[in-house]
């Protein structure tokens, strides 16, 4: 059963749309409607504000920390339109170290790209593009590509697809198929699932999943276990989460994980990629793992988030976006 293990007062002055912990699990970033995004030490079960970053016009709808060997980079994103990347440069001196603002509205998710990759953030936007955005980190430049036209009405969501190669001794295909290529996967309005690869100087479109009925809320991209097989969970609000394998990133078999009361507003995988967390307007989160025999159950369930309705990164942290 899921349990609450602490709680932690913001102090944030209206509602809550994502909260994200650390590579270390040591710093919890939050955001809010209030347009602040707040920083957390949580050691020993005890919780201080170390920073109350302001730079934001508008509703901030997600946080995602970048990973530690960059140093601590936190992004985030805004219904102002804009992606700030905040970096510390000393000890609870927290700067803005660089603002992305070409979009034409609210950019609703931001997400780093494996590390292995370099310092890269994805970034999707109710215009209906998605924007990649790398850094040079010795020169402190950053470089910007744009999709365009990525989703119909808008994107709601984006995320990685991991860099870690199959080990061998598991991988019985008979040749690796582009493992090295950097890839993404979106859900936005059109109701589509895109898979999105990097070709050169551009990104192109690699694959478009189709089965939801109604917006595409949330993608996760399961993190690499070692296995050659990919999975990738999505949600939306017809109320579905279905689960997309493929053993060879081309053929993608779906299978609907659980018909749900009300609309689905996130979905997470565990660090092992074994249990997914689920959350949304039923006002519950709960944990499900595949069995032997491929089938999905649900192993716990927890009704005590009432106002959150929604789960996010590694520890299933509440987490909720409206565009």
């Amino acid at each position: 059963m899921v349990s609450v293990l602490n709680t932690i007062d913001t102090g944030h002055e209206d509602m809550i749309h994502c909260a994200d912990v650390d590579y270390y699990g040591l710093r919890l970033a939050t955001c809010s409607s209030d347009n602040s995004v707040k920083i957390f030490d949580i050691k020993n079960g005890a919780q201080t504000l170390a920073a109350d970053l302001k730079g934001h016009g508008g509703p901030v709808w997600q946080v995602a920390w970048g990973h530690p060997r960059y140093g601590n980079v936190l992004a985030s994103c805004s219904y102002d339109r804009k992606v700030i990347v905040w970096k510390e440069a000393g000890p609870g001196d927290w700067t803005k170290w660089y603002e992305y603002s070409n979009h034409d509205s609210s950019v609703n998710s931001v997400a780093w790209a494996p590390a292995e990759y370099g310092l890269v953030l994805a970034c999707g936007s109710s215009d209906g593009s998605i924007s990649i955005l790398t850094a040079n980190v010795e020169a402190g430049t950053w470089d910007c590509k744009k999709i365009p036209n990525a989703h119909t009405i808008g994107c709601n969501t984006v995320s990685w697809c991991p860099a870690t190669v199959p080990e061998p001794a598991f991988d019985q295909r008979p040749s690796k198929t582009n493992l090295a290529v950097k890839r993404l996967v979106s859900g936005g309005c059109d109701n589509a699932i895109k898979i999105w690869k990097e070709d050169g100087d551009r990104w192109e479109e690699e694959k478009r999943l189709e089965l939801h009925s109604d917006w595409v809320r949330d993608v996760a991209w399961a993190p690499s276990v070692g296995m050659p097989r990919h999975q990738i969970a999505s949600c939306s609000q017809d109320r579905r989460v279905v689960i997309w394998t493929s053993d060879d990133l081309a053929n993608w078999q779906p299978a609907v994980l659980h018909n749900f009361d009300d609309v689905v507003w996130n979905v997470s995988w565990s660090l092992t990629g074994n249990i997914l967390g689920v959350s949304g307007g039923d006002n519950k989160v709960s944990l499900w793992k595949e069995t032997a025999e491929g089938q999905w159950i649900c192993i716990s369930e927890d009704t005590n988030n009432a106002s959150t309705g929604a789960a996010a990164q590694n520890n299933f942290i509440p987490e909720q976006r409206t565009l």
